[in-house]
């Protein structure tokens, strides 16, 4: 058994961060269904087989925006939203997409908290089939996510990351109101530029599992 762990949207100002980790029999299989990195599958791919994917072990761990402003630090909270993935997911090899420059590091930090042996790489999704097949789980969960932001405030809040001019724009007036917008990741300057002051603290945050 191979255990993959992968991330999508660390870098957003907008939306949740979604860990997956996910359990594959046979990457063969996972080889000639035409899994590989999200990047480099069409959005039409990516969710063809993501409905595959989802019938198979696996486990996803979405960070809300105000648990990650009330993190210190994002490879700390990587590191536990890793291993909490991980959590009752079958014995196996377990890989990593290492989040911290130091990838030794970060697959000990994590192999502490699960108490279980952990290897990390850089560009792990590329090169492990099993972390392809959790980056697809994760970056379908958070486009929905997105989709779902989209329809809720009625506008077009683009991808949700900072350098994307629609979701800029979005940023500009979703600070409009007395705090702002709960879908907002209130500590990224991309915030306090647009609201001309550092916004305050949030309440104690959230956390949601999906199996």
């Amino acid at each position: 058994m191979k255990i993959g762990v992968d991330e999508a949207g660390r870098g957003p100002v907008i939306g949740p961060l979604v860990v997956c980790a996910f359990a594959s029999e046979s990457n063969s299989y996972l080889q000639n269904l035409g899994v590989k990195d999200s990047k480099f599958l069409s959005k039409k791919k990516r969710n063809e087989l993501y409905d595959i994917l989802i019938k198979m072990t696996h486990r996803v761990v979405i960070c809300h925006p105000e648990r990650i402003d009330n993190s210190d630090n994002l490879n700390k909270l990587e590191v536990k939203l890793f291993s909490e993935a991980l959590a009752e997911m079958p014995d196996g090899d377990v890989m990593l997409d290492a989040c911290d420059v130091n990838v030794e590091r970060f697959a000990q930090n994590v192999s502490r908290l699960v108490n279980r042996d952990c290897n990390a790489e850089h560009k792990a999704d590329e090169n492990h089939p099993e972390v392809s097949a959790a980056s697809i789980i994760a970056k379908v969960t958070r486009d929905r996510i997105i989709e779902d932001i989209k329809e809720e405030l009625g506008m077009d809040i683009g991808s949700g990351y900072p350098s994307d001019p629609k979701t800029k724009s979005a940023v500009l007036e979703l600070v409009k109101g007395d705090l702002p917008h709960d879908c907002l990741r209130w500590s990224w300057k991309t915030v306090e530029n647009a609201l001309g002051h550092p916004p305050p603290p949030r309440p104690n945050a959230r956390q949601q599992t999906l199996f």
